[in-house]
C-alpha cells in the first residue's frame, strides 16, 4: 500500500471514531479503566515522589476522557499495594516483594481518585501466589509457614482453593482492607482456577479425598467441586463486605464466555463454567455479586467469540445485576484488512441495550496514551457530559436529606455557592458528595439532563465563573450508595 493510501485510511479511520454520538448521554453511567500491575516492572524503577506524580498526571487523563471509576490491582500475587498485616508488600512496588516502600499506595490512590470524585474499586487475585520461579517469595510469606495451601503449577504457585483454610485466608484478607481503606468496591476478574496448560493437570487430589466427601461429592464429581469451592469463596467474601461497609460493592469481571451451546452461548471457545469452575450465573441467581463487567474483548463478527452474540447474551442472562461491559482498548480501535475500528458500533450497540449501563476499557493506560484517539473520541463523543455512578444497589435507594442554607456568597472576590450538608442519623445516610446543576430559567429545569451538570464533588463550595448572570442553579446531594436527594435552588441575578 502507497503511503497516501496509509494516510488516507488513517484519517478515515479516526473520522469514523470520532462522530457524534448516536445516543443521548446517560446522567449515570459507570465508566471504568482497568490498571493492572503484574508484570509492570517501571513501578519499581521509580521513587516516591515520581510514582505519586505519575499516578497524579493518570488519574487526571483518565478523569478527563470521563472515567469515573478506577480498578486498581491491589493484590496481584498474594502481596500487597497496601500495608498489609497478613501479606507481604508487593514486588511491583520496589522489585523485591516484602520491601517496606515507607509509604502507602493503596491509602495514596483511594484519596487522589476521591479528590476527583472517581471511584476506586480495588481489585485483587484471589488465588494466584507466584507467576515466576525465578522471583522469590518474602520470607514472611505464608508459603513458608503453611505450604500445604499451595499447589505448584507449571511455574505458577497457586492457593488451594479447594482447602478451606485457603479460602479463611483471602475472606481476612479483603475484610480487612475493606474495614481499614474507604475503597468503594473489591473487584475480581477471570483467575479463579488456573487457565489449563497442554497435559498438565492441576494437583488437588489431596484436598480432594479429603473434603469432597464431607461436602458430599464422589470421584467423578471432581469440577462440580471445584465449582462448589469458588462458589463458598464468592458468598462468604460478600457477605464478609456487606457486612463490614454496606456501601462496599463486590464487583466480578468474567472470561467473557459462560459456556458454549444450548447451555450457554452461541460460541466456541475457552469458558468460565468448565475451564476455571467459575459459576457466574449461580452467583447472580444467589445474589453474590454487586456488577458484573464481563471481558468481551473480541470483534463484532469474530467467528468464534461475536462481540454482538455475547453483549445480547450476558443482558439477557444478568438477572437483575448490574451489567457493565469489558471492552479491549487495542482491539477495539485497531483497524485490520477487513474492517476498520468498531468503537462507534460496539458503544452505539451497548447503547442501544437496557440492561447495559457500563464499561470498563483495558488496559486503562491505552487510555492516557491515546491509543487510536481513544481518549479523545470517548471526551468529544461517548463521555462528553459528566456521568454519575449506577444507583442500582439492592441494599439502600433512601435518598439523603437536601442540602440545607443554599446561598450565594463570595469567595476572595468571587461569587460562589455554598451550602450546608444535610443532616444525618448515620453514615450511610451522610451525603458523599453533591451535584450542582445549571440552567437559564425554572421553566426548563431537567436533572435527568446530564449536559446541565457543572460540578460533581465532596466540596460544598461551587465557585462561579465571572460572567454568570440570570441563571437557576440547583444543588443535590449523593450517598455512598449514589442515591440523590431532591434539590435545592437558587437564581442569581
Amino acid at each position: 500500500m502507497s503511503l497516501k493510501k496509509i494516510v488516507v485510511s488513517l484519517f478515515l479511520v479516526c473520522l469514523f471514531s470520532l462522530q457524534p454520538f448516536a445516543q443521548n448521554s446517560p446522567k449515570r453511567e459507570f465508566r471504568g479503566a482497568w490498571i493492572h500491575t503484574v508484570g509492570q516492572d517501571q513501578y519499581a524503577k521509580m521513587s516516591e515522589a515520581s510514582m505519586k506524580a505519575y499516578f497524579k498526571s493518570l488519574l487526571d487523563s483518565l478523569r478527563r476522557s470521563g472515567i469515573n471509576t478506577v480498578v486498581f490491582q491491589i493484590r496481584p500475587e498474594a502481596d500487597a499495594w497496601y500495608k498489609s498485616p497478613y501479606e507481604p508488600w508487593s514486588r511491583y512496588i520496589t522489585g523485591v516483594q516484602g520491601k517496606d516502600p515507607g509509604w502507602d499506595p493503596l491509602e495514596f490512590l483511594v484519596t487522589e481518585c476521591h479528590k476527583r470524585n472517581m471511584e476506586l474499586h480495588a481489585w485483587i487475585n484471589p488465588y494466584r501466589v507466584r507467576t515466576s520461579p525465578n522471583k522469590p517469595l518474602a520470607a514472611n510469606h505464608l508459603y513458608f509457614k503453611d505450604p500445604s495451601l499451595f499447589i505448584q503449577y507449571g511455574n505458577y504457585l497457586w492457593f488451594d482453593p479447594g482447602n478451606p483454610a485457603s479460602r479463611k485466608h483471602i475472606v481476612m484478607v479483603v475484610k480487612d482492607i475493606v474495614k481499614r481503606y474507604d475503597i468503594d468496591a473489591i473487584h475480581m476478574d477471570d483467575y479463579f482456577y488456573p487457565y489449563p496448560m497442554d497435559g498438565l493437570a492441576f494437583n488437588d487430589d489431596s484436598s480432594f479425598q479429603k473434603y469432597g466427601p464431607e461436602m458430599g461429592f464422589k470421584d467423578g464429581q471432581r469440577a462440580d467441586w471445584r465449582r462448589e469451592n469458588v462458589n463458598l469463596l464468592i458468598k462468604e467474601l460478600h457477605e464478609a463486605i456487606h457486612k463490614t461497609k454496606p456501601w462496599v460493592e463486590l464487583g466480578i469481571s468474567p472470561f467473557g464466555i459462560y459456556r458454549n451451546g444450548h447451555n450457554g452461548s452461541h460460541t466456541n471457545g475457552f469458558t468460565n463454567y468448565d475451564g476455571l469452575y467459575a459459576d457466574i450465573l449461580h452467583w447472580v441467581q444467589e445474589g453474590w455479586v454487586d456488577y458484573l463487567v464481563p471481558q468481551l474483548y473480541w470483534e463484532i463478527g469474530h467467528r468464534t467469540a461475536d462481540y454482538k452474540t455475547l453483549i445480547y447474551w450476558w443482558a439477557a442472562n444478568s438477572g437483575n445485576i448490574p451489567l457493565y461491559i469489558g471492552e479491549d482498548v487495542i482491539r477495539t480501535i485497531r483497524p485490520d484488512s477487513l474492517k476498520k475500528g468498531q468503537l462507534r458500533q460496539k458503544m452505539d450497540m451497548a447503547a442501544g441495550i437496557p440492561q447495559v449501563s457500563g464499561h470498563c476499557f483495558w488496559p486503562g493506560y491505552e487510555i492516557k496514551n491515546n491509543a487510536g484517539g481513544i481518549a479523545d473520541s470517548l471526551k468529544q463523543n461517548y463521555f462528553r457530559y459528566p456521568a454519575l455512578h449506577p444507583a442500582d444497589n439492592a441494599y439502600d435507594h433512601i435518598p439523603p436529606k437536601n442540602v440545607r442554607n443554599l446561598a450565594i456568597t463570595t469567595v476572595n472576590g468571587k461569587k460562589a455557592l455554598a451550602w450546608t450538608a444535610p443532616e444525618a442519623s448515620s453514615d450511610k445516610d451522610r451525603a458523599a458528595y453533591y451535584v450542582v446543576y445549571s440552567f437559564k430559567n425554572a421553566t426548563n429545569i431537567n436533572l435527568d439532563d446530564p449536559s446541565h451538570i457543572v460540578y460533581i464533588g465532596s466540596n460544598r463550595k461551587f465557585a462561579l465563573p465571572a460572567d454568570t448572570v440570570n441563571k437557576l442553579f440547583v444543588v443535590t446531594a449523593v450517598d455512598r450508595f449514589h442515591n440523590e436527594s431532591k434539590g435545592q435552588s437558587i437564581f442569581l441575578r
